[in-house]
């Protein structure tokens, strides 16, 4: 008997195998939602990467509910998204199309998934980015994007959202998280800044609990100083 069901969106990318990797170490049912499988989880939605918004939205409902024949899930979990530099100088609107199909469309989508299939008292976590919170010149596609995962969140987290009864919808705001592409395109940082994917999984299932959740609609920072992180609520 699974101990419950989490849904993670993007399961295939760093931080979303290592929360695909938590859940399945206590037993969860675990679906993974990305472009490609994770052979570590229960059930794979292979998102087609040409279909429209509408059409992603339609494939990644109907999939998800019928894995689930009625059940509803614990979590839903949006780690999905990616980096992409450029101001407006160069393929400005190339680049934001690339980030908002990777951050806004996936947290749209997983906000729909939640309306339907999340529990009473459920998470939605979505993927924001602390850098969003200011001007983003030499990433104006990136900072627009995740500028609108955290609008989405605080409407969310808002009455009348359309997210079950009791249930958090939180965006995090990583700084820079410690992967292993992180090590190998910047090997002389500071890693003691860096914060593990340990910890933000952990947090997932802390949240989850109801043990220190922050407000609904809440931004939550990850911000490590010295290997110690603390979590910074806008």
């Amino acid at each position: 008997m699974a101990t419950g069901r989490i849904v993670v969106y993007g399961g295939r990318g760093a931080l979303g195998a290592a929360c695909v990797n938590h859940f399945k170490s206590f037993n969860y049912w675990v679906a993974n939602i990305d472009l490609n499988p994770n052979e570590k989880a229960d059930f794979n939605i292979t998102v087609p990467k040409d279909a429209s918004w509408v059409e992603q939205e339609d494939h990644v409902v109907n999939e998800l509910g019928n894995a689930l024949q009625g059940q509803k899930v614990n979590a839903i979990i949006c780690v999905a998204g990616g980096w992409a530099g450029g101001n407006a100088a160069k393929d400005l609107s190339k680049q934001a199309d690339l980030m908002w199909r990777q951050s806004v469309w996936s947290s749209s989508i997983a906000a729909t998934l939640a309306a339907k299939y999340l529990n009473t008292g459920g998470l939605l976590a979505l993927t924001g980015a602390k850098a969003a919170l200011e001007a983003t010149p030499g990433m104006i596609g990136y900072g627009m994007a995740k500028a609108a995962v955290h609008q989405l969140t605080k409407s969310l987290g808002a009455k009348d959202s359309g997210l079950p009864e009791n249930s958090l919808a939180v965006a995090i705001m990583p700084v820079t998280l410690d992967t292993e592409m992180n090590r190998k395109w910047m090997p002389k940082a500071d890693f003691s800044t860096w914060t593990p994917l340990t910890f933000v999984a952990e947090l997932f299932e802390k949240w989850m609990k109801d043990e220190g959740r922050p407000a609904n609609g809440s931004l939550v920072a990850l911000v490590t100083k010295n290997n110690v992180t603390d979590l910074i609520i806008e």
